[in-house]
């Protein structure tokens, strides 16, 4: 996965995500939008098969962009753990049976 910064303020981010979808995207704006130092999140793509989308990010206060997205990715690697756990577990359930 490629990430291209576009634009970086004191308060604003745009990164392109090469190669993703709205599927992707769409757990980043809701993580990003469930952290209350977020005052905006968003992306838009112009057309799924030939364009990247592009995040965006507006924090409040002092709170940078970037962390705001860091934090963002790391909830999504833990909460796929906790998914792929609880599946495995699920199966091996099922298998058992």
């Amino acid at each position: 996965m490629n990430v291209k910064v576009l634009e970086k303020g004191p308060n604003e981010l745009r990164v392109e995500i090469e190669g993703e979808s709205h599927t992707f995207c769409n757990v980043f704006q809701k993580l990003l939008l469930e952290d209350e130092t977020v005052e905006m999140a968003g992306y838009d793509i112009h057309h799924p098969l030939v364009s990247n989308p592009i995040i965006y990010i507006k924090t409040k206060g002092k709170r940078h962009p970037e962390t705001a997205l860091r934090e963002a990715a790391e909830k999504i690697r833990t909460r796929s753990r906790e998914f792929r756990t609880s599946f495995e577990k699920a199966l091996k359930e099922w298998q058992q049976k």
